[in-house]
């Protein structure tokens, strides 16, 4: 295997997955929701001096929920290209379950926040 070639690839692999970020924040409001909320999370962190555990936590929430967004986004992209002008309850299924898992992951994110964050607050009072 030609080794430019190779390094070729992988640097376009990523090229095209910072693509998909940039679209992801550009076509899915949802998400520009989800990066307040998280800017926010992480603002608090450094404000109320989040222990290292309460960091790892937090960042692997907010890539969870960005990463099945991008997830649901695709889903839903792909679902509305292929069955444009008939509806498919499968199709609708699938899409609904692709959103739930987001929500799933929102609401798990925000009960750790209350967790991590409400006691920090309260001592500040």
């Amino acid at each position: 295997m030609n080794n430019n070639n190779y390094w070729t690839k992988r640097i376009a692999s990523f090229k095209y997955a910072f693509n998909g970020i940039r679209l992801l924040f550009k076509h899915t409001p949802n998400a520009i929701l989800e990066l307040v909320i998280a800017l926010i999370a992480i603002l608090l962190g450094f404000l109320l001096k989040i222990t290292d555990i309460e960091w790892v936590v937090i960042c692997i929430l907010i890539g969870l929920v960005f990463g099945l967004e991008a997830v649901n986004t695709a889903i839903e992209t792909l679902s509305n290209y292929s069955c444009k002008n008939e509806f498919n309850r499968n199709i609708k299924n699938v899409k609904d379950l692709a959103a739930g898992a987001v929500l799933i992951a929102a609401i798990v994110s925000v009960i750790v926040g209350i967790i991590i964050f409400l006691p920090k607050i309260i001592c500040l009072f």
